[in-house]
C-alpha cells in the first residue's frame, strides 16, 4: 500500500492564527469595560454602522416585505427540514433513572441552557443557511432566551432574508452586529439581553478567535477554523462532479482547504485538470477565494486501497467529507473521523450547507476526531440527581467513609460518620482502613 499527493499544500487550516489573537483579545477586554458604548465605537468602526442595535420588532417585519415568495418558499423548507432533524436529535436522549441499590435512586436529566447567541456571517455572502441552522436548533433544544447577531450593511442593516430566516426561525433578540463587537455584545450581555450562557455559529477568523478566548466563561460550538472539504473517489466517480464539489466548497474562502483522495490516478489528474477551469468560471470574488485556496490549501492524494484511504482521512478528520465511490454501506461502517458525511455522487456537501437538514455547523481543524457537530444536545445540558433511604445509608455511608479515609479526607468521612450515628443508633460500624 502507499500514498502518493499529486498536489501537496503549502499551508494549514492553522496558518495565520497567531495575528489575530491579540487584536481580538484587546477588543474583548475594550468591550467588556466599555459595554454597549464600546461596542457601538466598533461597529462605527468595522460595519460602517451607526444606527439602531438592537433590531425593531417594525424592521423585522418589515423584513419579509422585501424577500419574495419563492426565497421565502425556500427557507420555510430549509427550516422545517432543519426543524424535523433536530426533533428526532432531541428524541434519542432522555431523562432516566435507575434503583442501584435497594434505596439508592440515580438519575439524569436533560436541562435546556438558559441563552443561546447565534452568530450568523453576513459579509463576503449572506449566510441565510446559518441563520436556520442555529436558531432553529436552539428553539427546538427549548433554550429560553435566543440573541442573534449578523452583520449589518451600511445604510441598510442586516440583510432582509437573514433577518427574515432569522424571524421564521425564532430569534428572541436580533443585533445589527458583526465580528468581535458582535460575539462580545452576546457573551456579555450588552443591549439589555441576558448573557449568553453559549455561542454558537461560523464566522471569520475573528469570530473564531473571540469564541476561543471566551470559551469557559461560556460554551461554544466548537473550536471552529476555514470551511473544510474533503472528496474520496475511486475510478467509476464522475471527475467533473468531483470537481465542481472541490471548487463549490473552495469559494468560502482564500483559506478554505479541499482535499481529494482518489483511488485512481488518471480520475486524480483528471480533477487536477478540471478544478482550475471550474474556478475561472465563478463570480470574480467567488474565484479569487477558490483560485488562492485551491492554490495554498488545496490537495490530491492517491491511494492504492479503500482502507489506506479511509486511513487517511481520518487522520485529516475533515469537516465535510464525500464519499464518490463504491460500496457506500463500506465507507459509512468504516469512517470514524469527520464533521459530517455525504454518501454518494447523489448527495453534495452544498445540500447539508444550505437545506437538507443535518446541521453544517461542524468540526474543522482535527477536531471531528472528538467533537461532532452543531446539534440540539450542544443546547442541553445533562445533569445526575440522587436520592436514597435511610437504609440504604447503612452500606453507603461505611464505604464512603473508609474510601474518604483511605484518600486522607477526613472531613468527608465525617458525613458518613454523622449520618451511621443518626440512622443506626447504637450499633457499631467498621469505619477505619485497616484490613
Amino acid at each position: 500500500m502507499s500514498v502518493t499527493y499529486l498536489k501537496k499544500a503549502d499551508k494549514s487550516s492553522a496558518t495565520g492564527e497567531q495575528d489575530v489573537r491579540a487584536t481580538v483579545q484587546e477588543m474583548l477586554n475594550e468591550i467588556e469595560a466599555g459595554g454597549d458604548a464600546k461596542a457601538i465605537e466598533y461597529a462605527a468602526k468595522f460595519d460602517k454602522w451607526e444606527d439602531a442595535i438592537v433590531v425593531s420588532e417594525e424592521a423585522r417585519a418589515a423584513a419579509a416585505s422585501q424577500v419574495n415568495q419563492k426565497l421565502k418558499d425556500d427557507i420555510a423548507y430549509a427550516h422545517e427540514n432543519v426543524r424535523l432533524f433536530a426533533e428526532a436529535q432531541k428524541a434519542t436522549i432522555a431523562d432516566c433513572e435507575i434503583e442501584l441499590r435497594p434505596g439508592l435512586i440515580a438519575g439524569q436529566k436533560q436541562i435546556p441552557m438558559q441563552t443561546a447567541g447565534c452568530y450568523v456571517p453576513g459579509g463576503r455572502y449572506a449566510h441565510i443557511a446559518s441563520a436556520i441552522m442555529t436558531v432553529t436548533t436552539a428553539k427546538v433544544a427549548e433554550v429560553d432566551h435566543i440573541t442573534a447577531c449578523s452583520p449589518p450593511k451600511p445604510g441598510q442593516g442586516i440583510d432582509p432574508a437573514i433577518l427574515y430566516a432569522l424571524n421564521l426561525c425564532g430569534a428572541d433578540t436580533v443585533l445589527n452586529l458583526g465580528g468581535v463587537q458582535g460575539v462580545a455584545a452576546m457573551a456579555f450581555g450588552l443591549f439589555g439581553t441576558p448573557p449568553a450562557d453559549i455561542l454558537v455559529g461560523p464566522g471569520n477568523q475573528f469570530v473564531a478567535e473571540a469564541k476561543r478566548i471566551l470559551y469557559g466563561r461560556v460554551g461554544i460550538d466548537m473550536f471552529a477554523g476555514p470551511t473544510e472539504t474533503m472528496v474520496i473517489a475511486d475510478a467509476n466517480a464522475d471527475a467533473e462532479i468531483v470537481a465542481a464539489d472541490l471548487v463549490g466548497q473552495a469559494e468560502h474562502g482564500y483559506n478554505s482547504p479541499a482535499w481529494l483522495i482518489s483511488l485512481d490516478k488518471p480520475l486524480a489528474e483528471k480533477v487536477a485538470e478540471i478544478v482550475p477551469t471550474l474556478i475561472a468560471t465563478l463570480p470574480e470574488t467567488n474565484r479569487v477565494n477558490a483560485e488562492a485556496a485551491w492554490r495554498d490549501y488545496g490537495e490530491i492524494i492517491v491511494c492504492d486501497t479503500r482502507e489506506e484511504a479511509a486511513k487517511v482521512s481520518d487522520e485529516y478528520a475533515s469537516e465535510h467529507l464525500q464519499i464518490q465511490a463504491d460500496d457506500l454501506d463500506w465507507w459509512l461502517a468504516s469512517l470514524r473521523n469527520y464533521g459530517s458525511l455525504f454518501l454518494g455522487e447523489e448527495t453534495t456537501v452544498a445540500y447539508g450547507d444550505k437545506c437538507s437538514g443535518t446541521n453544517h455547523v461542524l468540526p474543522t481543524k482535527g477536531a471531528a476526531k472528538y467533537s461532532g457537530g452543531l446539534s440540539v444536545h450542544k443546547f442541553m445540558k445533562t445533569v445526575t440527581w440522587q436520592r436514597m433511604s435511610r437504609e440504604a445509608n447503612r452500606d453507603i455511608a461505611q464505604s464512603c467513609a473508609r474510601i474518604s479515609r483511605l484518600e486522607g479526607m477526613e472531613g468527608h468521612a465525617r458525613t458518613g460518620d454523622v449520618r451511621l450515628a443518626k440512622y443506626f443508633p447504637g450499633e457499631n460500624f467498621d469505619l477505619s482502613v485497616e484490613g
